[in-house]
């Protein structure tokens, strides 16, 4: 077995794009539109699907907003350099909702950051290979 996405429902899907795209580096992969259902779907990720996991954006064409709910928690993304990654987020219009910095209890560096909608982007300080 293999983890393909994570899908999100999302009130304005160019916003949710544009903000997947272009502040946190993502491609649009694909989005078909589902005139039958009256929604659109997009998936972007880092990479090409049959390699990478990826996350579905579901645009339902009459709904606006959704309540994110107590059940979801976060999606989380590995970076480099944890701190320039939140500035350059901050930078193009980002919110950052948990700055920088060691985990409670713990001491991986991570930080927050929400999209548009609200959903929580975990953002992991990758550790450095040590030889």
């Amino acid at each position: 077995m293999k983890m393909l996405h994570t899908m999100i429902r999302v009130g304005n899907l160019d916003e949710s794009i544009n903000f997947y795209c272009d502040v946190l580096g993502m491609k649009l992969l694909r989005k078909k539109d589902y005139p039958g259902g009256k929604f659109t779907l997009a998936f972007v990720g880092y990479g090409d699907e049959k390699d990478n996991t990826v996350i579905e954006l579901t645009h339902n064409w009459d709904t606006d907003s959704y309540d994110l709910g107590n059940g979801f928690g976060h999606v989380a993304l590995g970076v480099d350099d944890i701190y320039g990654t939140c500035e350059k987020i901050r930078e193009l219009g980002g919110k950052i909702s948990r700055e920088p910095g060691p985990m409670k209890h713990g001491t991986t560096v991570i930080a927050f950051v929400e999209d548009p909608n609200g959903y929580k982007i975990e953002l992991i300080q990758m550790k450095k290979d040590t030889v």
